[in-house]
């Protein structure tokens, strides 16, 4: 007998679409620590190649060594405010912030990367219109990290209550590598929680059968049903 899927409507209300507020403090955190622990590795890989081919980069990636650093132990300790600063903007011996580095090293890898690292520390300082502009200066072709900047970026904008916007960028991060199982999966069950946070029943059923369907191996898997009960598709 075919499977029956009764669907119970949820009313999107103010107090359902505020629950988007503060949505990337609670699922974010391990997505971006491990992100930006990615890019740090990533970031030594790129630099090694692009070191024997322009003085640029040479001199680029010199200039950020102290604040990635300094970036690199927060992902580890935490974000903290004086920490923040510091990486942005310099001083106590980081002679240069990102925020100089991305202005004055445009085009190099480093220049790159330093606008990740400002897009971090402002979505952590919940400057969110900022975390934007940096997060969407940053590209890379290495899609764990790719995938991690439309996370944020969905983060920033969900604090904005930008929701479409949000949802967007969530479910973008889950596309840039359908064959990575679980950054992919981790994608769109993240998205999934912030479609139905915002009354968007449908689309939450839909991202969580995919994930019931197209990637057996998530860690999500072993709740998705109960998920899906929760929103009233019952077997």
């Amino acid at each position: 007998m075919a499977e029956k899927q009764v669907i119970a409507p949820v009313a999107e209300s103010n107090e359902v679409v505020d629950r988007a507020k503060g949505f990337w403090a609670e699922f974010s955190k391990p997505i971006i620590y491990v992100g930006s622990a990615v890019i740090l590795l990533v970031a030594g890989w790129i630099g090694y190649k692009s070191l024997i081919v322009e003085p640029k980069e040479v001199k680029a990636a010199d200039v950020i060594f102290p604040a990635e650093q300094l970036f690199g132990k927060m992902t580890q300790t935490g974000f903290n405010k004086d920490s923040i600063n510091l990486v942005l903007n310099g001083g106590n011996g980081i002679p240069s912030g990102v925020l100089k580095i991305a202005s004055n090293y445009g085009g190099t890898t480093a220049g790159n990367r330093a606008n990740f690292i400002a897009g971090a520390c402002y979505l952590h300082s919940k400057d969110f219109n900022k975390a934007i502009k940096h997060l969407k200066d940053f590209s890379t072709d290495a899609t764990q990290v790719q995938g991690v900047t439309y996370s944020m970026l969905g983060d920033a904008y969900s604090e904005l209550k930008k929701n479409d916007e949000a949802l967007d960028y969530y479910k973008k991060a889950a596309a840039v590598n359908t064959k990575d199982e679980f950054m992919t999966s981790e994608h769109l069950f993240k998205a999934a929680q912030f479609a139905e946070a915002t009354g968007k029943t449908k689309e939450a059923i839909d991202l969580l059968q995919k994930i019931k369907a197209e990637y057996p191996a998530s860690t999500h898997n072993a709740d998705i049903d109960k998920n899906l009960a929760r929103l009233g598709v019952f077997k």
